[in-house]
């Protein structure tokens, strides 16, 4: 099955050195099928116009409305809510600015994050700590790395307006305990904001069961181009502020004042990523084809191979929480000897891309503040990540690949492939 896949990603049957590419950096950007690559190619070679939604309303315009609005009624499908819930962004750290702007904070609120954030959903709590005179607190981990749900309940109280929290974790995987955040949250009356970057490409997610009030989330970790959404409960969105403004966020305007449309179209301001949008719909097709249930029970599967095969290694150290029934499909570390690093995590990817035609990620992962935090700094780790066309025998080739660094930083030789 996943042979099949693999024939419709034409990046992986290139070769360099006689070799495959081993793509292996998935929670930066995914590859793209060629169905979506025909989507938005046929966007671009038969009807490369605007959208009929607020300007022109000939022919080209009307199919790209069509489309357009097809794609955002297939994104809310994928997720199980309504179309008019679904804004389009350039990517998630847009989507959590948008809520970030356009929350109807006041000096005192507080915002609760976790000790794990990206840099795209701390930063603006930052931001707005020093504009705004909002209030910014971090639920510390549990030794394990775990989330702790009950210094989260202490740190809650009327004043609390908002918790933002990452749905998955972009440094091992690990998943929240979101159900609980959600409910906890709601009994004392604060709005939830999900980043679902590395959830929304990797499992199903459900909108109505979990009850969120808002979730961002974005396209091209997920086979698609490089656009975000924005889902907001539709009375959550009616109550937000406006955020870039401009052509077609408005129905009239006069020199003194502006009458702005109704969400999600009072967000989406100025001329659309018309074929983003599109190669959005097509992503959302293919993943449905694949089914979520599969993506995320291949990827565990790659997972608990690589950290097997890791774990041969003493000198391999991972990164966050080791416990796959918690986390999957990301897998960070470092290479060692006595405590002191044996080899920095951008030699570890250097030379993997060189010798093996592997793609990893290297450095702080824009989690500056974890690492600071936890004293690693700036080094950060090495990050494998996987998706629906990744192979075990892929995983043997980048368990090879670590093993022979090893070697030959021990033993003072060069690296040889094979």
């Amino acid at each position: 099955m996943i042979s099949k896949f693999r024939d419709d990603f034409a990046s992986l049957r290139r070769e360099r050195n006689g070799n495959p590419p081993v793509y292996l950096d998935n929670s930066c950007m995914t590859l793209k099928p060629r169905q979506v690559i025909e989507s938005i190619n046929e966007y671009f070679e038969r009807y490369p116009a605007c959208s009929g939604y607020g300007r022109s309303n000939h022919w080209f315009s009307q199919e790209v409305k069509e489309a357009t609005e097809k794609s955002r009624e297939k994104v809310a499908g994928f997720i199980n809510s309504l179309p008019e819930e679904i804004v389009w962004t350039k990517n998630t750290t847009e989507g959590i600015n948008l809520v970030a702007s356009a929350f109807p904070f006041k000096k005192g609120d507080i915002v609760i994050t976790s000790d794990r954030e990206h840099n795209s959903n701390l930063v603006p709590w930052i931001k707005l700590s020093r504009v705004k005179g909002i209030v910014h607190k971090t639920v510390p981990s549990t030794p394990e790395g775990t989330f702790d749900l009950e210094a989260f309940e202490d740190m809650l109280s009327p004043d609390v307006k908002l918790v933002s929290m990452v749905h998955v974790s972009n440094l091992d995987g690990y998943t929240l305990p979101v159900e609980e955040i959600i409910k906890i949250s709601h009994d004392y009356n604060a709005r939830v904001l999900l980043d679902g970057a590395q959830s929304v490409p990797h499992r199903k997610v459900d909108i109505k069961s979990l009850e969120v009030d808002f979730l961002a989330f974005s396209v091209h970790k997920m086979l698609g181009p490089s656009i975000g959404v924005l889902y907001g409960n539709y009375d959550e969105l009616k109550a937000l502020d406006t955020f870039i403004v401009g052509g077609d966020t408005v129905s009239d305007t006069s020199y003194t004042k502006a009458v702005f449309l109704p969400p999600p179209r009072k967000f989406e301001a100025g001329l659309q990523d018309y074929a983003g949008q599109i190669g959005a719909g097509a992503a959302v097709d293919y993943l449905s084809r694949v089914k979520m249930e599969r993506v995320e029970a291949h990827e565990s599967r790659l997972t608990e191979l690589l950290l097997e095969k890791l774990s041969a290694f003493p000198e391999v150290k991972i990164a966050g929480v080791k416990n796959t029934e918690l986390a999957k499909g990301i897998i960070s570390f470092g290479i060692e000897d006595n405590n002191r690093l044996l080899v920095a995590p951008s030699d570890i990817a250097e030379l993997l891309d060189r010798y093996y035609n592997i793609m990893l990620r290297a450095g702080d992962l824009c989690l500056h503040s974890w690492f600071n935090h936890i004293g690693i700094g700036a080094s950060g780790v090495a990050r494998a990540s996987f998706y629906i066309y990744n192979t075990r025998e892929e995983i043997e080739i980048l368990a090879e690949g670590i093993e022979k660094i090893i070697e030959a930083e021990k033993n003072g030789k060069s690296i040889t492939h094979g």
